[in-house]
C-alpha cells in the first residue's frame, strides 16, 4: 500500500529575518512573523514603530533590504505579472480610502475583477452589487466617492478589496481618518469578515475591536515587535516595561 499524502502546513503570511531601513533609519529590525490561514492578528504600537511599514511589506508596497516574505509558501515576487497576481491575493485598505475620484462607487469596485482577473463585467456589476449590499452601501452604488461620507468611502474600498477574491486583508489604520461617528461602522464590516474567516492583519488604534476580534495581538515599537499573545494575555498581563507604558500612555486619553 502506498503512503497517505500529509498535506505539508504551509502558513498564509510569513516574515522571516525581515529588515527595512530609511536612510538611517532602521524601521523593520529582524521581523519574524507567521500568519495562520483565518487568523485575525492586530498590530499596535506607538506612532512610528513600524506597524504601517511592516504591512505594507506584505504585498511590496515598501521593498525590504533583508530577509524573506512569502505568501501561502512562495517568495513573494520582486515585479511583473506574478507581482500582480499576488497582489490581488493579499487585499489591502488604507488610511485613506485610495478611490478612483472621477469614477463611481460601482466602477471602483469592478475595476480590479475586469481589468486584472478578466471576469466579465456583467458578472462583476452582480458581484459588486452583492458585496456593495455586505457592507450596507448597495444605495451608493452610482454616486462617485465625494458624495459620500468617509466611512462610507472605506466600506466601498473594503468591498473593492473583496471583490478581488483576497485570501489575506491587510488594513493600515482604516478608521484614523474617520469622524468618531463613522468609526463603528467600518469596525462592524470588518468583525463580520473576520467571523466569516478571512485571515487579516490589521493595524489600529481601536483597542476594544482588538480585544474583541483578534487571535494574536503584536505590539511593535523601534521597528521590533517587542511583545505578542493573545488579547487576554497582552491587555490583561503584558510582560514587558514598553508595553506597560503604552497601554498606560493610552487610558489616560
Amino acid at each position: 500500500m502506498s503512503e497517505p499524502i500529509i498535506e505539508e502546513h504551509v502558513p498564509m503570511v510569513e516574515y522571516r529575518h525581515v529588515h527595512k531601513h530609511y536612510g538611517s533609519l532602521h524601521v523593520l529590525n529582524d521581523i519574524n512573523l507567521t500568519v495562520e490561514p483565518g487568523e485575525v492578528i492586530v498590530v499596535i504600537g506607538p506612532s512610528g514603530s513600524g506597524k504601517s511599514t511592516l504591512i505594507r511589506t506584505a504585498n511590496r508596497l515598501e521593498t525590504i533590504d533583508a530577509g524573506e516574505i512569502l505568501i501561502e509558501g512562495l517568495p513573494l515576487p520582486e515585479e511583473g505579472k506574478q507581482l500582480a497576481r499576488v497582489r490581488a491575493e493579499v487585499g489591502m485598505v488604507f488610511q485613506s480610502f485610495n478611490l478612483f475620484a472621477h469614477k463611481t462607487v460601482l466602477d471602483n469596485v469592478i475595476m480590479g475583477p475586469v481589468s486584472v482577473l478578466g471576469v466579465n463585467k456583467k458578472e462583476a456589476e452582480e458581484e459588486a452589487a452583492a458585496l456593495l449590499r455586505r457592507v450596507g452601501v448597495e444605495e451608493q452604488a452610482h454616486k462617485v466617492p465625494a458624495q459620500l461620507s468617509g466611512g462610507q468611502q472605506q466600506r466601498v474600498a473594503i468591498a473593492r478589496s473583496l471583490a478581488m477574491h483576497p485570501k489575506v486583508m491587510l488594513f493600515d489604520e482604516p478608521t484614523s481618518a474617520l469622524d468618531p461617528e463613522m468609526i463603528n461602522e467600518v469596525l462592524d464590516v470588518m468583525v463580520e469578515l473576520a467571523r466569516g474567516g478571512m485571515t487579516m492583519v490589521v493595524v489600529t488604534h481601536e483597542m476594544n475591536f482588538a480585544k474583541r476580534v483578534s487571535n494574536r495581538v503584536l505590539f511593535m515599537a523601534d521597528g521590533q515587535i517587542i511583545e505578542e499573545g493573545t488579547p487576554e494575555q497582552f491587555f490583561d498581563n503584558p510582560q514587558t516595561d514598553r508595553a506597560r507604558d503604552f497601554l498606560e500612555s493610552i487610558k489616560t486619553h
